[in-house]
């Protein structure tokens, strides 16, 4: 079992910036791919990006270059810092984590960013 709290969200100006932390309850290392997702009023919760074990990433396109995901196995933190942010980019955040060849997949309870003027 894996508990996920995010934090870090918060109000920021168009073009600032600003860093999700997510903290893991349990080891997350090796096993697990974790993921930030985020989802806007009415509409669908999307995949911002995410990292595996190795610290490989994927992002979707419309943050590339301007967020970026890391890890910290020994501290079962997962970050997401972005930069450049955007009005649309207002949504609450979620941490994911999901165990590979396992369907155990864990999410935190979100934290909200809003972009603003």
């Amino acid at each position: 079992q894996v508990q996920l709290v995010e934090s870090g969200g918060g109000l920021v100006q168009p073009g600032g910036s600003l860093r999700l932390s997510c903290a893991a309850s349990g080891s997350i290392s090796s096993l697990y791919i974790m993921g930030w997702y985020r989802q806007a009023p009415g509409k669908q919760r999307e995949l911002v990006g995410s990292i595996t074990s190795g610290s490989i990433t994927n992002y979707r396109d419309s943050v590339k270059g301007r967020f970026t995901i890391s890890r910290d196995n020994a501290k079962n933190t997962v970050y997401l810092q972005m930069n450049s942010l955007k009005p649309e980019d207002t949504a609450v955040y979620y941490c994911n984590a999901r165990k590979v060849f396992s369907s155990d997949n864990y999410w935190g309870q979100g934290t909200q960013v809003t972009v603003s003027s």
